[in-house]
């Protein structure tokens, strides 16, 4: 039973008493199935938000942009876009519209001197229509104390890549004014359970902007998809699914759709983790008796055995620089943290706090893992400092699961369950900021996010 268990086998455990091995399979060497179960449809859960580090917030003035119709309005509101990001990062505090001023949409009309009062950054732009059917979108920040434009930029777009231009616009501000990579125009992969029976449940992995917005369906099944991992190019999503009773790892083209399998070994065949370079996969294979941790050369298919030990070895996560995993393990008699180097060797323990340590991630710099940390039975998003070997809870909520960094490491994506339901959340570990984001279409579970990406429909 420990080692060759069928969908079916975890699907019965789910009204049993659970003993603490078998929820750590149920939990995690599956990715976690029981979040399937728990939870019912969508719903605003209590997200605790934390509002600190929003007294040090820069105030900023994002005027809504130029439209030049006055029959229509604009397809969509790029102003408000950007102002909701930036709000989000609880690094800039938008002013509202009530407040402010004026509203210049041209650099002739911005009296700095009015400006100045607010002490906040402008932000102005105008939208219109082009005769090819695209649209033409400007932008400029100023610096209102030395009235000097800070960044400008313009780009044309069909209306269906509007929102991705408003994203980019956004990092171009937040990196201007903090000397960081944005990470707004990055997408996001989360999968849906909609249907209450076997027969009509129905599973979905999509794909969406990073506030959930502009969703879209990349591949369905009646049977459970698990554990999507963007690929670093942000072109192909890697996956679990169930569709023929035993589970396979697809590799997925977000654009054309595409799939091809990748893994169908006998047994378990699951957690895929992309390498830095993208041309390697760890996995979680039990083709030889026992879940270890695998490489496999994507063009080759040539595999690697990097864990061996009688423990349940799963969770794969490459270090940034591509030259060690951490994984989760059993070995130590609870779930816990391991490192080991991708040629093999002796995995060495991280986590020593508390008895319940896994789905660990690393921040994009390596000097921190996000992971999942149990406590009497509830389990929490937390950050644990490689260097100082410190952890630190984050989340407030119970059944937190799929920690994922953002591109610039400076927000941690998590699925959440309650008994209201369950959603998607995200919580800013330096700056004290939770948010709940807009996803619709029943169960949502195991959020991943891309590498920051860009649309090759939107020109500068």
């Amino acid at each position: 039973m420990k080692k060759r268990l069928r969908t079916s086998a975890y699907l019965k455990w789910i009204p049993m008493k659970i003993t603490h091995r078998c929820r750590f399979l149920l939990r995690f060497f599956v990715s976690t199935l029981v979040f399937f179960i728990a939870g019912s449809a969508h719903a605003d859960l209590e997200i605790p938000p934390i509002t600190e580090s929003l007294e040090g917030a820069h105030p900023i003035a994002i005027i809504p942009f130029g439209w030049e119709s006055r029959a229509t309005s604009p397809p969509v509101s790029i102003a408000e876009i950007i102002s909701r990001n930036l709000e989000r990062s609880g690094l800039f505090a938008p002013i509202p519209e009530r407040e402010l001023p004026g509203l210049p949409t041209t650099k002739k009309q911005v009296r700095f001197s009015d400006w100045r009062l607010l002490g906040a950054n402008l932000v102005i732009g105008d939208l219109s229509p082009l005769p090819d059917g695209r649209y033409s979108i400007r932008f400029r920040l100023f610096d209102v104390f030395q009235e000097k434009q800070l960044a400008g930029f313009r780009f044309r777009a069909p209306a269906k890549e509007l929102r991705k231009v408003a994203h980019k616009i956004t990092d171009i501000i937040y990196e201007k004014l903090t000397g960081e990579l944005g990470a707004f125009s990055a997408r996001i992969a989360y999968i849906t359970e909609t249907g209450v029976s076997r027969k009509t449940k129905r599973y979905m992995l999509h794909v969406a902007d990073s506030d959930g917005e502009d969703a879209i369906g990349i591949r369905g099944s009646t049977r459970p998809l698990l554990s999507p991992a963007w690929a670093p190019d942000g072109r192909k999503l890697a996956y679990v699914s169930f569709e023929s009773g035993r589970s396979h790892v697809y590799i997925q083209e977000i654009a054309k759709k595409n799939r091809y399998k990748i893994a169908a070994f006998p047994g378990i065949n699951g957690a895929p983790a992309w390498s830095p370079d993208g041309s390697q996969l760890a996995l979680t294979l039990s083709k030889d008796g026992n879940a270890e941790i695998y490489i496999m050369r994507i063009h080759t298919r040539h595999l690697s055995r990097v864990t061996r030990n009688g423990a349940i070895d799963t969770e794969p996560s490459w270090a940034p620089d591509g030259q060690s995993l951490v994984f989760t393990s059993d070995r130590s008699g609870t779930p816990q943290i391991y490192q080991v180097s991708v040629r093999g060797g002796e995995a060495k323990r991280v986590t020593f706090q508390g008895h319940y340590n896994a789905r660990a991630t690393f921040s994009p710099d390596g000097s921190k893992l996000a992971l999942v940390h149990g406590d009497r039975g509830v389990y929490r998003i937390a950050l644990l400092d490689l260097d100082a070997g410190s952890l630190r809870i984050l989340t407030e909520t119970n059944l937190d699961e799929s920690p994922s960094f953002s591109p610039n490491g400076s927000t941690i994506l998590y699925a959440t369950t309650d008994r209201y339901g369950s959603a998607l959340a995200a919580v800013s570990p330096d700056r004290g900021i939770r948010y709940q984001l807009t996803v619709r279409g029943g169960k949502v579970r195991e959020p991943a996010w891309s590498p920051v990406g860009w649309s090759p429909a939107i020109a500068p």
